[in-house]
C-alpha cells in the first residue's frame, strides 16, 4: 500500500492522554473500518492496528483499555498475550515472537495524527 492510498486522521491531543494511556481510532466507514489505537508512554506516542495476532480479533473489551494494570505492556483481553509498547512485540502468550501491525503516527502542534487504509477491503 503506497502513501497515496492512506488516509490521515486526527486522534486527539497528546495532553488528553494519561502517561501511560491509550485511545482508539477508526479510519473509514461502513462495515469494515480500519481500527487502531495509540499509546502514550514516557513522552512518546506509538500506534498499532487493533488486531490480536493470535486469533485476529480486537485486543480490548472495553473502550480505550489496552494496557496491563501496571501500564507497562499492551495486553489482549481474550488470551492474555502481552506486547511491548514500543515495538508491539509479543513477549508472553500464544503468539510469542510475533508483533502487532504498526500504524504511521506523528504529533503536530500537540495533535496526534495517524495514517492508515480507508477501511479493510
Amino acid at each position: 500500500m503506497n502513501d497515496a492510498e492512506l488516509v490521515e486522521v486526527t486522534v486527539g491531543r497528546v495532553d488528553e492522554l494519561h502517561d501511560p494511556g491509550c485511545r482508539e481510532f477508526s479510519i473509514g466507514t461502513g462495515d469494515w473500518p480500519f481500527r487502531g489505537f495509540v499509546v502514550r508512554q514516557g513522552g512518546e506516542i506509538f500506534a498499532y492496528q487493533n488486531f490480536c495476532v493470535h486469533v485476529g480479533h480486537p485486543l480490548n473489551w472495553q473502550p480505550d483499555r489496552f494496557l496491563t494494570e501496571d501500564g507497562q505492556y499492551i495486553i489482549c483481553s481474550s488470551h492474555g498475550a502481552t506486547y511491548t509498547i514500543d515495538e508491539g512485540l509479543c513477549i508472553a502468550g500464544p503468539c510469542r515472537g510475533r508483533a502487532l501491525r504498526k500504524v504511521v503516527v506523528a504529533v503536530r502542534d500537540g495533535e496526534i495524527v495517524v495514517k492508515g487504509p480507508d477501511g479493510l477491503r
